[in-house]
């Protein structure tokens, strides 16, 4: 098949989309990808990217097109809505070119924030004629209300109808979690259009790596890798590491970065935690199998809210992949995910002082049960987030 991905962020951000392009064309397909110009996480362009370099790429067989995004910088309000309309004008424009000179069999859209990434895969798709899968990663507008702070009715309702026209224009509807398909269904009859497509396991989480790892504390070890951002809820998480700011053999170890990463750092310093609470830096995803080795127990959290009460983070399916018990802080799908596995406890969503408890409760259980738990959820994981049976289900869906 030919296949035109559109995402709004692919290689070198690290994002799952990219593990799909560059699998299907190891199988022998021609996919070519539609993205904006590298910027995430730190909110400028990547070294080597720029407005006229490095535009159009082959990466591992798969041609890239790179359209103009004015960067997110510190991800203010102001700077997102910019790098939000930027994007959605620079690539309609861009897809607009690609449906007159391109030649593909169908479109598959990578949809994180914002929704209207599904716009330039509607005009390819109408002006090819050619079905239009649409993958969802995050729902809209609630994400706009719940994530981003935006209350204004008339602005909620006009998102809720782009949302509304893409689905309606799509052939397939993707869905990472069971819990997104009544807010999808809400917005109209497409009930029949839904396949439920979980995210995978990371294959490199799983596998090890020589990677030279900063300084970690000897202790117990909690720690939490990836996105350091709003929707992790690290007020709560902090605050549970206050509750625990005098069991000094109690450490936890945050990777990864992200939009509330400052933040944390001044939490810390303000605190006084910086015996117990540890900022590890950013990290390739090729290293996490080094730093997940010397964690005890892992640790995810979600704010509580509709929106993130019907997602399973992707952390869940990584952790389970490495084989290492999970403490998480959630609500919803991302809980029964974790209980149905036996791979760890949840306790409600900005619950601190629950969550410093379980620690603790954790920490006495002994080694053998905690192996018992990461290998339950590594069993559950090969059972059910394997890549290449998604790629498999993936392939089915787009031929």
């Amino acid at each position: 098949m030919r296949v035109l991905l559109i995402t709004n962020h692919f290689y070198p951000e690290e994002f799952r989309c990219n593990d799909l392009a560059f699998e299907l064309a190891r199988r022998g397909h021609e996919v070519s990808v539609l993205t904006g110009i590298p910027d995430y996480p730190g909110g400028r362009y990547h070294h080597g990217y720029g407005v006229i370099r490095k535009r159009i790429e082959t990466v591992q067989h798969v041609r890239v097109y790179h359209s103009f995004i004015i960067p997110r910088g510190r991800g203010g309000a102001f700077r997102l809505f910019l790098n939000y309309l930027s994007s959605l004008l620079a690539q309609s424009f861009d897809a607009f070119l690609l449906g007159v000179f391109g030649k593909y069999d169908c479109v598959l859209v990578h949809e994180t924030s914002p929704v209207m990434v599904g716009a330039p895969g509607v005009i390819v798709s109408r002006m090819k004629r050619i079905p239009m899968v649409f993958w969802v990663l995050d729902l809209w507008p609630e994400s706009l209300r719940d994530a981003g702070g935006i209350n204004n009715p008339g602005v909620l309702a006009l998102f809720g109808k782009l949302t509304a026209w893409i689905y309606r224009h799509s052939d397939r509807i993707l869905i990472s979690s069971m819990g997104f398909k009544e807010s999808i269904c809400e917005k109209g009859d497409f009930e029949n259009k839904i396949d439920y497509f979980p995210n995978w396991a990371d294959e490199a989480i799983g596998k090890d790596h020589d990677y030279e790892l900063p300084p970690i504390p000897n202790g117990f070890r909690v720690m939490f890798a990836g996105n350091i951002g709003e929707a992790q809820d690290m007020d709560h998480l902090l605050e549970a590491a206050m509750e625990l700011k005098e069991e000094k053999d109690i450490h936890f170890c945050l990777v990864g970065d992200g939009r509330k990463r400052q933040w944390v750092e001044e939490y810390i310093e303000k605190k006084g935690l910086h015996e117990t609470v540890h900022w590890m830096g950013h990290h390739p995803v090729e290293s996490m199998p080094a730093f997940f080795s010397l964690a005890d127990i892992m640790l995810v959290t979600l704010r509580d809210s509709e929106i993130f009460n019907r997602t399973v983070p992707a952390k869940i399916q990584a952790y389970m992949n490495a084989g290492k018990p999970i403490a998480a802080m959630i609500n919803g799908e991302g809980a029964s995910v974790v209980k149905e596995a036996s791979c760890g406890f949840c306790v409600p969503a900005g619950d601190a002082k629950a969550l410093a408890e379980l620690i603790i409760k954790m920490r006495s259980m002994g080694d053998d049960l905690l192996n018992q738990m990461g290998e339950n959820g590594k069993a559950y994981c090969l059972e059910h987030f394997d890549f290449r049976k998604r790629v498999d289900t993936l392939e089915r869906i787009l031929s």
